[in-house]
């Protein structure tokens, strides 16, 4: 599966470091925006962006984009997406987001809208009356803003400051993505002695040594769209081993 527009979301002021990590994993387009950057790709840059990014906070596709200044507009828009291409007969579809500055301020209306103009586009596309959603999870996220709407499938699940290395909450947390950036704009390389006399948790330190050894802070945890049948779970391996084997062994 070709060209998919993404968004990443990302802490405001890091637009810079995600544009710049997405562009070293051969994505293209890569446009930033206040707190979240937009880019496209095939699966690998998917999966890859899901591995990789230091700094973002999920990986969501963009399903699209179109104004919204009443329910009908909201309803028909959503309608009117190629959601058969994501979802199947059986998986589940929740919806959650925002809306800013916009006419459609409710966003518990505006959810109810949107899971019902994708229940009717899947009805007319699979032809059954009713959807179990006892599959793998779409969550559908929604954000409208200025009364344009950004309609999104979130492909991470957990949100990726939670790389799998720490199974319990400790004290003084700070969260991972930006240690992370701490970390690179310290300039950490695979030679560096990284000093953190107030640690804490040790996330400053941990995220350093990431870096160091090249570690793709993704490798140690699942990701939702890998139980998604609408993509391909070898493109998922093949870019599991490339992580692992661009790991640094001489800088340990």
């Amino acid at each position: 599966m070709d060209n998919i527009t993404m968004v990443a979301p990302c802490l405001m002021g890091l637009e810079g470091l995600v544009g710049g990590e997405l562009r070293r994993m051969d994505a293209q387009d890569v446009t930033p925006d206040n707190g979240r950057v937009f880019f496209s790709g095939g699966e690998n840059i998917l999966a890859r962006a899901n591995l990789w990014s230091r700094y973002s906070e999920r990986i969501l596709i963009v399903v699209g984009k179109f104004t919204a200044l009443t329910f009908d507009d909201l309803f028909e828009g959503c309608k009117a997406l190629p959601w058969e291409r994501w979802i199947g007969k059986s998986d589940a579809f929740p919806v959650k987001g925002s809306s800013v500055s916009s006419k459609l301020f409710s966003v518990s209306d505006c959810q109810s809208i949107i899971k019902k103009a994708v229940v009717e586009r899947l009805k007319s596309v699979y032809h059954i009356p009713w959807f179990d959603e006892t599959g793998p999870v779409h969550q559908i996220q929604f954000h409208i803003h200025k009364d344009v709407a950004c309609i999104m499938l979130d492909t991470s699940g957990e949100g990726l400051h939670k790389r799998g290395y720490r199974r319990h909450g400790v004290a003084a947390p700070i969260k991972e993505t930006l240690a992370a950036a701490m970390a690179d704009l310290a300039i950490v390389k695979a030679d560096s002695r990284v000093f953190d006399p107030l640690c804490g948790s040790g996330t400053i330190l941990i995220e350093s040594a990431l870096k160091a050894l090249n570690i793709a802070p993704g490798s140690k945890r699942s990701f939702a769209c890998e139980r998604w049948s609408c993509l391909d779970a070898d493109v998922w391996r093949a870019e599991r081993e490339r992580a692992q084997g661009m790991i640094r062994t001489d800088a340990a």
